[in-house]
């Protein structure tokens, strides 16, 4: 691999480290704000933990417009800047409504970063390096999400503002990142959609890619006709369902809604609060091993492949959850049924989702193709954590972990008969192959 385009892409990769600590720091400190600011569980939801998802959401809808007007190089400065601000300012909160405006803005940020990594990482990546490239945008997520975890252990009890440390630590690590992104590259595959092929072309020589501005010219050619493309255009379907479908199956495997409130399903299981922040830093070290697991195969076997292994271990996983849950299992049960789920999603779906929406699109419309797919997500990644407070105290965990591993099951028919693969074909003729679909 070559060490050039690796270290550019670990630098957009970064953008996944501040997605996954964002994400997750909530968890240790949530509680202690509920009982701060005595809200109900429907306002907490809401506003301490929902302000931050709604903010993924307008992050996502949104991020193809700069990603695509601006660039992918700019985007992500913006995105280290989004960071910064929503750490400093949440640390710094003192009621619900300013906590939430600021984890907003982090929230626009981790959306914004869905699009513009993995479209830069996949347009500077060779195509048979494509999915291991990519895929660090993951192992960075599942990364932060572990030192998120393990911060928030380290940091509980340091006296009665500890919360203010856990969510304002971040800051350190998003300023460094918005650093180094002023040091990557334009993307030359956005250069050429802007007309600036010159330009594009001393960027392609420098990463030493085997692709020429010609190969670029011609793709754009052949997918552009007369007037403005959307990718609502009937000729870009399929592309569209294969990006919705895997978005909506990401979350609704309960993935989100897990990592935000594993210490409470831990208590839930009979673990104490000291017990249970334990056993959340060792679902992060089995995600990141099962992530690097995953992305070693990823080139190796495929997308199509991995997307299997993860479906079977889903609805196993989920299924022994729900049913500690409705049997009253205690001790380990819970925790280790969890670690396979966490296994299971970190090797199929967790590895696979960036990388495979950031390649069904023509290059032409890549941002605005991410940004639907991200959109998608987002969306759900903020209605099915914001619910499962209430759904948790009114129908029970049972019932929800075992409608999760009913959606597994659909999403093992979306592999089977549906999703292509991916793997080692250049982005140029993915988007001819599924265009004739």
């Amino acid at each position: 691999m070559d060490s050039k385009i690796f270290k550019i892409s670990l630098i957009a990769a970064l953008a996944g480290f501040l997605f996954g600590f964002d994400t997750v720091v909530i968890s240790g400190a949530e509680k202690k704000l509920q009982l701060l600011w005595e809200t109900s569980d429907a306002y907490h939801g809401t506003v301490v933990i929902g302000m931050a998802l709604f903010g993924t959401v307008i992050g996502a809808i949104f991020g193809g417009f700069p990603t695509n007007r601006f660039g992918r190089k700019r985007t992500l400065i913006w995105i280290g800047v989004l960071y910064s601000v929503s750490a400093i300012g949440s640390a710094l909160s003192n009621d619900p409504v300013t906590f939430g405006i600021f984890r907003f803005l982090g929230g626009i940020g981790i959306g914004a970063s869905t699009v513009a990594a993995p479209t830069y990482i996949s347009e500077i990546a060779p195509a048979d390096q494509r999915g291991r490239l990519v895929g660090m945008y993951q192992f960075n997520i599942v990364f932060g999400i572990l030192v998120a975890y393990f911060s928030n252990y380290l940091l509980n009890g340091i006296g009665d503002n500890d919360w203010r440390w856990m969510v304002g630590v971040e800051a350190f690590p998003a300023l460094i990142y918005t650093a180094f992104a002023f040091s990557i590259p334009k993307s030359p595959r956005w250069l050429v959609t802007q007309h600036r092929e010159e330009e594009a072309a001393g960027i392609l020589e420098k990463l030493g890619l085997k692709l020429s501005v010609g190969d670029i010219v011609r793709d754009l050619e052949a997918n552009v006709q007369a007037g403005a493309e959307t990718i609502f255009m009937k000729k870009y379907r399929f592309p569209l369902l294969l990006a919705f479908l895997i978005a909506f199956f990401n979350q609704f495997s309960g993935i989100n809604a897990f990592l935000y409130y594993a210490p409470r399903i831990f208590e839930l299981a009979g673990l104490e609060e000291s017990t249970a922040l334990l056993s959340s830093i060792g679902i992060g070290v089995t995600n990141l091993v099962f992530t690097l697991l995953g992305i070693y195969l990823i080139d190796r076997l495929g997308r199509r492949t991995l997307m299997y292994y993860g479906s079977f271990g889903y609805i196993v996983s989920l299924a022994l959850v729900a049913a500690a849950f409705f049997f009253n299992w205690t001790g380990m049960a819970v925790p280790i049924f969890l670690f396979v789920f966490i296994a299971s999603h970190a090797i199929g779906q967790g590895a696979v989702i960036w990388v495979f929406i950031s390649e069904v699109f023509p290059n032409h419309l890549r941002g605005s193709g991410q940004s639907f797919g991200c959109s998608v997500h987002w969306v759900l990644a903020w209605l099915i954590p914001s619910s499962v407070p209430f759904l948790m105290s009114w129908i029970g965990p049972a019932p929800v972990f075992g409608f999760f591993a009913f959606m597994m099951v659909l999403q093992l028919l979306f592999v089977h008969f549906m999703m292509p693969e991916t793997k080692g074909i250049s982005l140029e003729e993915l988007s001819k192959r599924l265009l004739r679909k």
